[in-house]
């Protein structure tokens, strides 16, 4: 997790994250089992298809917080940083009010769609009959989560320009420079275990 997030709101962020993870995978091995089921034996598993539709929409916005926390969104920053840092601030705190308000969209329509649902108790039109509400309300927990996170950025952000932090400014809300995604990936090569290693040491204690 990226230094921004503290306290409770990263471990929360982290958590949907890894729940968004954990059923893709999940969901993956269910579809790998179906398609080994219809090639060899003649038999289907009935609603993998239809919750694989779930997990993709659930994880999707589980993840978006994760991501906005990793400064791991889409960003065209190659007319930004050549500019001046007081520049970059004005288009980084833009770009999070653009994302804030996006967020809140995304939770809104998604509240209305859950109301709407429970309104006529909608289910999917499916041998199985699943209530939609239920995938439907982790949906919005997502989104909500999402929009809590981008407008704590965004407040973040304002009080960091208001202070006149500008660099802390853009080190909150700017994408991940070169040297920055360079140092993450060497740590992850240093954290990641060496096949070698025992063959190497067994080596350097020969005479």
């Amino acid at each position: 997790m990226s230094e921004q997030g503290t306290g409770a709101a990263q471990v929360i962020v982290k958590m949907a994250a890894m729940v968004a993870g954990y059923a893709t995978f999940i969901l993956s091995i269910l579809i790998t089992i179906e398609v080994i089921s219809r090639k060899f034996f003649g038999f289907s598993f009935q609603g993998v298809d239809e919750y694989g539709g779930y997990v993709l929409a659930i994880g999707v916005s589980l993840s978006l917080s994760y991501a906005l926390a990793m400064r791991a969104h889409t960003r065209v920053d190659v007319l930004i940083n050549p500019l001046g840092r007081r520049v970059r601030a004005f288009f980084n705190v833009l770009a999070a009010a653009m994302m804030a308000a996006l967020a809140c969209f995304l939770c809104w329509q998604s509240v209305a769609t859950l109301r709407e649902t429970l309104e006529f108790d909608s289910r999917a039109s499916t041998p199985l009959e699943t209530p939609l509400w239920i995938p439907q309300l982790i949906w919005v927990v997502g989104f909500a989560l999402f929009a809590v996170v981008a407008l704590s950025y965004l407040v973040r952000g304002l009080r960091l320009a208001s202070g006149g932090e500008i660099d802390s400014l853009n080190r909150l809300l700017g994408p991940k420079t070169t040297d920055e995604e360079l140092n993450e990936a060497l740590e992850d090569s240093q954290m990641a275990p060496l096949p070698n290693r025992g063959l190497e040491t067994h080596m350097e204690a020969k005479p």
